[in-house]
């Protein structure tokens, strides 16, 4: 396909029509093989990541979830439903279960004797129990590279020495862990983040080697004259953008963009959470211009100059949450955790 260059009006009407084609087929398709995707109604399902091993010889079991709903966030609090055996039931697991497939959620620590044991994760969503099962055999021994293309950094098989390289992005939270509000009035969450400044992004990339060609001496190369009929026409941010989402993925999994951010979300308790800013969304949405790194047209925000990401928070009902905030560098990620007891308004 030959891309030409137009107006930016013709641009924006092109974007829209090509985006309105591809999403007719997509419905199409998918009501051929009846893949039917859902916003309410379904089943959370646990799932058994794998696990790594620690430098005093333990090992950290490593859960995730699938929820297959599209909007609907289902709570599931700690007991029968939501419970892990043998052993204590409460393990860290999630209790508040956000849409679509959530990987590496949470660790459980096993002792370096745990051996051919399996520690079960029981999860029961509208009558029905899933459960996963968690061991330390060794092809499900995991690893950065692992981690990161899993979630979509990197293509299946994939790796450069910067990518090996790279290491979670480290957070300090300002302040207690622990906070005491009423409803609606605000929380200020305070987190200091800092990054090895890997992975780099396509744009950080480039841009690295136009310098290494201006360092080398290499000239540049001279465009030809606009009105030249050998000229290449320069190529919008807008239509760019377009041919990135219809080339056809050369990937097995998820894309994730790139770049560092913060963002935070509800971990335990009813997300009765008002953020401001809005907050990026920390699953797989897909689906393009939708506020997270695996949506089409998704781009990392500028990075505070301090290193400083600063919310409000404001919670609708009474209780105790527990809000995670994370750090991720498109890659990997490094999460810590505010619990909140909400009090009802005074009388």
């Amino acid at each position: 396909m030959r891309w030409i260059e137009a107006p930016r009006g013709a641009q924006v009407w092109l974007l829209r029509s090509m985006l309105v084609v591809a999403a007719s087929i997509s419905a199409q398709t998918g009501l051929a093989g009846q893949s039917l995707t859902y916003s309410s109604g379904q089943t959370v399902s646990p799932a058994y990541e794998g696990f790594e091993a620690n430098p005093d010889g333990s090992y950290n079991l490593i859960f995730g979830y699938m929820n297959r709903n599209w909007l609907e966030e289902v709570d599931v609090p700690v007991g029968e439903g939501n419970s892990f055996s043998p052993g204590p039931a409460d393990r860290g697991q999630p209790t508040h279960f956000l849409p679509r497939r959530n990987r590496f959620t949470f660790k459980v620590r096993v002792p370096a004797d745990f051996g051919d044991q399996e520690l079960v994760w029981t999860l029961t969503t509208r009558g029905e129990t899933k459960m996963a099962y968690g061991s330390l055999r060794q092809d499900l021994l995991i690893d950065n590279i692992v981690v990161a293309s899993e979630t979509g950094a990197l293509g299946a098989g994939r790796s450069d020495p910067e990518t090996r390289s790279n290491t979670p992005p480290e957070i300090m939270i300002d302040g207690s862990r622990t906070a005491n509000a009423r409803v609606g009035q605000p929380v200020t969450l305070t987190a200091r983040v800092t990054d090895d400044g890997l992975p780099l992004t396509t744009a950080q990339r480039r841009e690295r080697a136009r310098a290494q060609r201006v360092v080398a001496g290499t000239p540049a190369a001279t465009p030809a004259p606009a009105d030249s009929a050998n000229a290449t026409p320069e190529v919008s941010p807008e239509m760019r953008a377009l041919q990135r989402a219809f080339t056809e993925p050369d990937r097995v999994t998820v894309a994730k963009s790139l770049g560092l951010h913060f963002t935070w979300f509800v971990y335990r308790g009813q997300n009765t959470a008002n953020f401001e800013p809005i907050q990026i969304k920390p699953w797989e949405d897909t689906r393009a211009w939708m506020n997270s790194p695996w949506a089409p047209f998704w781009v990392a925000p500028p990075v505070p100059e301090d290193g400083r990401w600063v919310a409000r928070v404001t919670f609708d009902e009474p209780g105790t949450y527990v809000l995670r905030g994370r750090a991720d560098d498109g890659s990997l990620y490094a999460d810590q955790e505010v619990t909140v007891n909400v009090a009802p308004l005074a009388n």
